[in-house]
């Protein structure tokens, strides 16, 4: 029997996706900081297997192939253009491997450092690096389509034009910097009419904020449309004047001390559930602990079955002695 394909799936209830890759590849020494750039899916394709595992087993119910960055002009600045087929493909093809028949695999493009407004050149040229990448994901089968991380709505436009081209459900998310609006100006309620009347099914936010710098505009975005809406917020704590995490001077070597706990980002779930988000994921910084967290509060993650006997004469760990295991939160 077929998976149900993450429309299906939206009808039902927020669909729990996945967590940021890139940083936690960094972090654990896979990728390299400054460009990003995701050749990991070749290099060491095992490590990129683990993580997926990690948000499998965490109760991700979308796996997102690390295909960020994996476009032609970027992969040329880590001279490796011309592997762009070969990072693509591997990328889905470990997600798929992890996936089974448990998650979603969707493709992923992201904004590309090319567009340019009123410049048709530009725009030509970001049409064919998402056609690139399309290709190669489509002819590995994903089931959905994930473009992200636009802070120009005009190269959003145009990730919703050349993905709706391969007849899979689209998703295409913005990104606001330190300022409620995007690169041109617009905010969130129309960037959101705009994306859905383009064809979107699924429109909303991602990355550069945490969510209580991302909820609201998604607040604006919800009273405005009534299509499906997406929020994936980073895992960082960022202040008011600078909520772009990318542009404190702790990126993205000090960030840390900025992470949220699990419980934030928990309490981000059920927020965003009640707003009305459809497809709740989190973003860069967010790892297997935060994800099972967020899949806990929302009902996804199956009761703890593995054996822990207590009740003796003495307690047996810290976590009893000192009563934590008394504590009804998080």
């Amino acid at each position: 029997m077929p998976k149900q394909g993450i429309l299906e799936r939206l009808k039902h209830g927020p669909v729990l996706g996945d967590g940021g890759y890139l940083l936690e590849l960094e972090k654990r020494g896979w990728v390299r900081p400054g460009p990003f750039t995701p050749e990991v899916a070749i290099v060491y394709p095992d490590a990129l297997r683990e993580l997926h595992i990690e948000f499998r087993e965490a109760g991700a119910e979308v796996l997102q192939a690390l295909t960020f960055y994996a476009s032609r002009d970027k992969l040329a600045t880590v001279g490796l253009e011309d592997r762009v087929d070969d990072i693509n493909r591997s990328a889905v093809r470990v997600a798929k491997e992890v996936a089974g028949d448990q998650c979603l695999v969707a493709g992923n493009l992201s904004l590309t450092w090319m567009y340019e407004p009123n410049s048709p050149t530009a725009a030509d040229r970001v049409r064919q690096t998402f056609d690139e990448q399309l290709k190669v994901q489509c002819d590995e089968g994903v089931d959905f389509i994930i473009g992200e991380t636009f802070s120009w709505l005009g190269e959003a436009l145009l990730c919703v034009e050349r993905a709706k081209k391969t007849g899979l459900p689209v998703m295409v998310t913005i990104c606001f910097e330190n300022k409620d609006q995007t690169a041109e100006g617009t905010n969130a309620a129309t960037a959101a009419k705009t994306l859905l009347d383009a064809g979107a099914d699924i429109v909303g936010m991602n990355c550069l904020r945490p969510p209580q710098h991302i909820l609201g505009p998604m607040e604006q975005m919800r009273k405005a449309v009534d299509g499906y809406l997406a929020c994936q917020p980073v895992a960082y704590n960022t202040p008011n004047d600078k909520p772009d995490f990318t542009s404190l001077p702790e990126f993205p070597y000090a960030l840390d001390p900025l992470q949220l706990t699990r419980k934030q980002m928990g309490d981000y779930a059920l927020r965003a559930r009640e707003i009305g988000i459809n497809y709740i994921g989190s973003c860069c910084g967010s790892v297997a602990m935060h994800v099972r967290e967020m899949a806990r509060v929302l009902g996804k993650l199956p009761a703890e079955s593995r054996i822990w006997k207590k009740g003796g004469a003495k307690p047996m760990s810290a976590y009893e002695y000192y009563d934590h295991d008394n504590v009804t939160t998080k």
